[in-house]
């Protein structure tokens, strides 16, 4: 972790490339664009890095250009409970950014990440003058409520294949995370930090679902070979006892 500037110490803009890879920027009309485009701010995060932390007051609206973050928080008896995982294009804390209440969750950077925010005031500027920007909020908070209904279940599995395979599914997120796409950038140690199990017996889930043709264990990440045979299997088996 940075022991020189604080993250929102190091914001500055975005470049012309980081900017191709905000995904609500071509919903806007183009005053609309013209006022986002003004009031976006990046940092560049550190291994370790809090984007925010419980308790803390709502400033930005946040997205991920680059890297990998997670969504966590500690219950009272001092367990880390992981929400999401939080690869590139994928944007969160619309609910908390709407009713500007302070986080109920920690964001922090797993690896090297570039981290987008809107200023909160800018978001609901946006909220009233722009129907596209409207839209992909509400298909935010659609998608969002069934990942974090399906985090849930998988916090209660004991199968740790299907524990792996209901998180990729969820790393895999067309609408929350469009800048995947069919490779996630992710190392066995990432994804065991996520899915709450060893790198070993991560290692073994990967194998397992490799061996049924579902995805590719390649260098530095993970391809998905068939995305529907993934998903299908995933919520056809469902939650175990």
């Amino acid at each position: 972790m940075s022991t020189d500037l604080t993250l929102h110490q190091r914001r500055r803009k975005p470049t012309p490339d980081e900017l191709q890879g905000i995904p609500w920027l071509r919903l806007l009309r183009p005053d609309e664009r013209a006022f986002a485009v003004a009031e976006l701010l990046v940092g560049d995060a550190a291994p370790g890095d809090y984007v925010c932390r419980v308790g803390k007051p709502v400033t930005y609206w946040f997205g991920v250009i680059e890297g990998l973050l997670k969504m966590s928080s500690d219950n009272a008896q001092g367990m880390t409970m992981t929400f999401a995982g939080l690869p590139p294009g994928g944007w969160f804390g619309e609910g908390t950014t709407l009713k500007r209440e302070p986080y109920r969750y920690n964001i922090q950077a797993l690896r090297k990440s570039v981290v987008a925010g809107l200023p909160v005031d800018s978001f609901h500027w946006l909220l009233d003058h722009s129907i596209g920007f409207n839209r992909f909020v509400m298909n935010q908070l659609n998608e969002r409520l069934g990942q974090f209904i399906s985090a849930r279940e998988i916090d209660r599995m004991n199968d740790p294949d299907l524990r792996v395979a209901r998180s990729l599914a969820a790393l895999f997120n067309p609408v929350l995370y469009p800048g995947v796409g069919d490779v996630l950038r992710i190392t066995q140690q990432e994804l065991a930090y996520l899915v709450g199990l060893s790198r070993q017996r991560v290692n073994e889930a990967l194998a397992s679902l490799e061996a049924q043709g579902m995805i590719r264990v390649e260098y530095g990440g993970l391809r998905v070979l068939v995305p529907e045979a993934l998903r299908s299997q995933v919520f056809a088996r469902g939650p175990q006892p």
